[in-house]
């Protein structure tokens, strides 16, 4: 995910330790005292979840009002500074390019710096980060409704905007699940024992090969989040339509530009209603905002099988080596092979058409 990625010979698959190995602990006790001598702070301090790094909830003590809540980030050893760089100055970017868009903020150490290297009890070195803590309620447990999966993809298409004059080096490194290499999963499908499943995931894949990769190229690209996913957005409690909070920005990469808009429709995909209508409308209303070209409109619903078709193998693959994280590792899963099937089961240009139709285009 958010590392340069090396090549595992037995698969093939642009990989590092990060997704292999499970986040080192990070020690209550060190992460209290990085932030009484960087930050000044302390209170309440308690482990939140994460896929690779460390993180705590921070509470300070109430004054007047309700305690100020934090949220401290200790990186994964194998991620490197240049890459958590990267999600660092897209956050500080995207403050100033559209501040009303709702992405947590840095809190800067005592010396003024967005975050800083220490070295954990065990000898490693892991980069460390303070961050607002964005009230809202997770996406998963919120009323569903075609409003809010609007108001969804017009949020990612401010997101978008607001990124596309953002430059930075580890934007070019290779991720894992960065869709323009999607064709590199192939050897981790070799493990589903289904073979119709296997047989659905390689037609996926050789779409992508066939009528997406020789396109990338010639399509407009820029620092995109690349993890649009359900499970990284808050909803206001009272307003379930109203997106309150977009998280991590772990998995960025520069990459075409509607790479991000594949990413987030492969999760609005809902297999047991009609998923080209679906797909549409949450097109369209990205369009709105951020308008598409048609070239990308052509690629878009291939894009969006090969990301379900990437789901499925590195999530199989992960869990497999990391039984005690399977179920975190597998949540999207199941619902991956049945979104992938109904994609299957609609002809490409039927699909191109109908996108292009909702988006106002012949």
């Amino acid at each position: 995910m958010s590392a340069a990625a090396a090549a595992l010979p037995e698969a093939g698959v642009p990989e590092t330790g990060v997704l292999e190995a499970g986040s080192p602990e990070a020690p209550l006790a060190w992460a209290r005292a990085l932030l009484a001598r960087h930050y000044g702070l302390a209170g309440s301090l308690s482990a939140l979840t994460g896929e690779r790094d460390r993180n705590f909830l921070l509470e300070t003590p109430a004054g007047a009002g309700e305690p100020a809540r934090y949220m401290l980030k200790i990186s994964h050893p194998a991620e490197t500074p240049l890459v958590a760089d990267f999600q660092t100055q897209a956050l500080l970017h995207v403050a100033r390019a559209d501040p009303a868009l709702p992405v947590q903020r840095i809190v800067p150490t005592r010396d003024g710096a967005p975050s800083f290297l220490a070295e954990a009890p065990a000898g490693e070195a892991r980069v460390v980060r303070l961050f607002s803590y964005l009230p809202g309620l997770p996406l998963p447990k919120a009323r569903r409704s075609p409003e809010q999966a609007r108001a969804l993809a017009r949020m990612l298409a401010r997101l978008d905007l607001a990124l596309r004059e953002f430059r930075h080096p580890a934007g070019a490194l290779a991720l894992p699940w960065d869709i323009q290499r999607a064709d590199r999963v192939r050897g981790l499908l070799g493990s589903v024992a289904d073979p119709a499943r296997r047989a659905l995931a390689l037609r996926a894949l050789d779409r992508f090969d066939a009528q997406v990769k020789p396109r990338l190229p010639a399509l407009r690209a820029q620092p995109i989040h690349n993890d649009f996913n359900i499970y990284n957005l808050l909803v206001d409690p009272h307003d379930h339509d109203r997106i309150a909070g977009i998280l991590d920005f772990g998995d960025m990469v520069h990459a075409p530009l509607v790479d991000d808009l594949a990413v987030a429709a492969a999760y609005q995909v809902d297999p047991a209603a009609d998923t080209l209508a679906t797909l549409a409308g949450f097109v369209a209303a990205y369009h709105a905002v951020l308008p598409l070209r048609a070239e990308e409109i052509d690629v878009l619903f291939d894009l969006v099988q090969a990301r379900l078709a990437m789901v499925v193998a590195i999530s199989g693959w992960r869990a497999a080596r990391q039984p005690d994280n399977a179920d975190y590792l597998l949540r999207n899963n199941a619902v991956s092979w049945a979104r992938l099937a109904a994609c299957d089961a609609i002809g490409a240009a039927q699909a191109r058409a109908a996108l292009r139709r909702a988006c106002g285009m012949a």
